[in-house]
């Protein structure tokens, strides 16, 4: 089963982990310095929070989260489909997860990503460049300092 993938740049991360922990009634499944994500069940959904230099404020992307290949292969074939362009990235390392994703933007430059995670990183991770999805500014999940 699919799973929705919210992800939110904020200006105080300490201050919004207190309150999405309370807005959920449940604590991060992972915490960094300047990430937290909870996996929830109900809503399902994976929502993460970041900041720093990585991080835009507000809603940075949005997503679909497949629990394996298959359902991942279903989702590709439903970007494809949309007749927009389609960034493959691949394998790579983003938000200290290792995962195989896709990105879309919508009509009005929505970023969308498409993803299956299969391991855990020790790092935050980089990001492609999804500027050329968006109309407007770019979205820049995992994007080191200085890097968009």
């Amino acid at each position: 089963m699919k799973r929705l993938h919210v992800h939110v740049g904020v200006n105080d991360l300490a201050q919004s982990i207190q309150f999405y922990s309370t807005l959920f009634a449940a604590e991060p499944a992972v915490l960094k310095d300047d990430y937290a994500k909870w996996m929830l069940d109900d809503p399902r959904v994976n929502f993460a929070i970041s900041s720093g230099n990585h991080a835009r404020k507000g809603i940075e992307h949005l997503g679909i989260q497949a629990e394996d290949t298959n359902e991942l292969a279903e989702v590709y074939g439903r970007l494809k489909a949309a007749d927009r362009p389609v960034l493959d990235e691949g394998k790579t390392t983003c938000c200290y997860a290792k995962s195989e994703k896709s990105w879309i933007a919508d009509p009005d430059g929505i970023v969308w990503e498409a993803f299956f995670t299969d391991g855990d990183a020790t790092v935050y991770g980089d990001s492609p460049a999804l500027d050329t999805l968006a109309a407007e500014e770019p979205a820049r999940c995992c994007a080191p300092s200085g890097v968009a």
